[in-house]
């Protein structure tokens, strides 16, 4: 059975630039960090792997690699971005010191069961820092999720 996340891992442009904004910025300390030389297909590499530790012990982690091709670009938020959890006052605060540093800082969104501010990262990600405003419990139902994943497959022919 799964008991949860371990880690999320991305690529990132420089390892440094990313420790400052995840460590530094967001206050997730750098747990672990190693090299990598040889992968286990044999395939020599130059691979920089850094994990950032959050508060249940899950992590997020970056892998560096020099030199391989690889698109970063600034990704919509419907396409890819990283949500992490705070309380309602974290997030306020956050929101304070991403606008004083002069970093692209949206919202407060008002998503009914959760309120989210949005960043990018040095390597064009977007982070959502959300808190959860109570209503979980009647937004979190599997049951009213299979019934919305049912009509959508039903319409999806129409929305093209």
């Amino acid at each position: 059975m799964i008991k949860g996340l371990h880690h999320n891992a991305y690529r990132c442009r420089d390892s440094e630039q990313t420790r400052a904004f995840y460590e530094d910025f967001l206050g997730l300390p750098l747990m672990h960090a190693f090299e990598i030389k040889h992968t286990k297909s044999g395939r020599d590499s130059n691979v920089l792997h850094s994990f950032f530790q959050m508060e249940d012990g899950s992590f997020l982690a970056f892998f560096e690699e020099p030199g391989e091709p690889f698109e970063f670009k600034e990704q919509r938020d419907f396409d890819l971005h990283i949500a992490l959890e705070v309380n309602y006052v974290d997030l306020l605060a956050m929101k304070g010191k991403g606008e004083s540093a002069g970093m692209e800082t949206r919202g407060v969104s008002d998503h009914d069961f959760i309120h989210s501010i949005y960043f990018r990262d040095p390597n064009g990600y977007v982070i959502e820092l959300t808190a959860k405003t109570g209503s979980d419990d009647a937004t979190f139902n599997s049951t009213a999720a299979h019934a919305t994943l049912k009509n959508w497959q039903a319409g999806k022919a129409d929305k093209k």
